[in-house]
């Protein structure tokens, strides 16, 4: 972005500041220096197409709610949205178009690994604040300057719960299949150090998620006759694996990431084909907090994902984060998001954005606390203190079991 737009811009919010209203509740009454923007970068097609729509609608909520009550500085919040495609190119095209023509100040729940480590680049030269989905350890190792937290479990943590449950289940021999992406080195690794070490043997393969069939991939792994096999890809390879699987007449357990074995993945493989697998390191959202129990209501909806859960947190921490420093950049967003989460050990907990609003207003310190859970996040960006949960294929439904 040239030099010569950034100071404009800057110098556009600096005057919103100066002249901005307390917060109201009751009288929408917004200001003449134009809206503040937010936007989501959601995957509205693509591997993340289950999850971008309702990620958009948490969004959107969360704005039109603030709105009817009277805005955020005086000034009335508006909601952009780009679809990624779940794949890097079209990311980065949505972005330059949020950043450069729309000026938002913060991209939210970007889902894909791949799209959050070419997309948070463009965010920290542009001072426009992430808040990510996005769960490959290396995006939190590139040198994002603080524009970047994300309330997904990074892949190391998700991986541990795959040799936490290969252990579990007393298996001596594992089989690992993934495609390439971003983070399938660091997982395959962390699985081999876990297990390993415990006596279990571990064969592993990538594969090429353009090809339309990995039959010869899962002969290979039958022949191998593990205990466990790890079905490792997204909805769209985890639909083909699992129909290869099926006619190989494979006998031992499969299990694979909860963002790959979802109602989708069942509908694309067939009742049959999907039954009994199990569904590993999904991020449980926190059903039994006041935050969890608001959104459904928001939204209408009576069952939550966790990607919906973090979609909401991720507004509500922009806005909070916005209306503390009193102004509205990314790098304002930055400079007090751990000013308003579960990093404040001292603040009033609070669990929307309207709450937390009418607290800032009246000088008091806040800590929200979300529907994903406390929204604590270490320097680096990633998020602390999760709780994972484990469900299980059975009858054509994911149902939650012990592991």
């Amino acid at each position: 972005m040239p030099s010569r737009l950034i100071t404009r811009r800057n110098a556009l919010l600096t005057g919103a500041s100066a002249v901005a209203a307390p917060f109201v509740v009751t009288t929408p009454s917004f200001g003449q220096t134009g809206p503040i923007k937010i936007a989501g970068l959601v995957s509205l097609t693509g591997s993340g197409s289950p999850f971008g729509p309702n990620n958009r609608i948490a969004h959107q909520a969360v704005v039109d709610q603030v709105n009817a009550a009277g805005g955020l500085l005086g000034r009335k919040v508006e909601y952009l949205s780009e679809d990624d495609q779940t794949n890097a190119e079209a990311g980065v095209r949505g972005a330059r178009k949020l950043i450069d023509v729309d000026k938002v100040s913060a991209l939210m729940s970007v889902w894909a690994s791949a799209v959050g480590t070419a997309v948070l680049p463009l965010c920290w030269e542009n001072k426009v604040m992430m808040l990510a989905i996005s769960a490959a350890d290396t995006i939190a190792e590139l040198p994002h300057q603080g524009y970047f937290v994300r309330t997904q479990p990074h892949t190391v943590l998700q991986a541990k719960q795959f040799a936490k449950f290969i252990l579990a289940q007393n298996a001596k021999s594992a089989y690992l299949i993934m495609p390439q992406t971003p983070f399938t080195e660091s997982v395959l690794k962390t699985i081999r150090e876990d297990v390993e070490p415990k006596g279990v043997k571990v064969g592993t393969a990538v594969i090429d998620n353009k090809k339309t069939s990995f039959r010869s991939e899962i002969d290979e792994m039958v022949r191998a006759n593990p205990d466990i096999f790890m079905m490792g890809g997204y909805v769209g390879e985890n639909i083909v694996m699992a129909k290869d699987l099926f006619r190989a007449g494979y006998k031992g357990k499969v299990m694979g990431f909860a963002y790959g074995i979802v109602p989708a993945f069942i509908d694309g493989a067939g009742k049959e084909a999907a039954e009994g697998i199990y569904s590993i390191a999904d991020p449980s959202p926190a059903f039994d907090s006041s935050a969890y129990t608001k959104l459904k209501a928001l939204v209408k909806k009576d069952q939550l994902d966790t990607f919906m859960c973090q979609a909401y947190d991720h507004a509500n921490l922009a806005i909070l984060s916005m209306a503390k420093g009193k102004d509205a950049t990314g790098t304002t967003i930055r400079d007090n998001i751990r000013k308003i989460s579960g990093n404040n050990e001292s603040g009033v907990v609070v669990d929307n954005a309207l709450d937390g609003l009418k607290l800032i207003a009246e000088g008091k310190e806040i800590k929200y606390s979300g529907a994903s859970g406390p929204c604590k996040f270490a320097d680096n960006g990633n998020i602390i203190e999760v709780a994972f949960r484990t469900a299980q294929v059975k009858d054509g439904k994911l149902v939650q079991v012990q592991m």
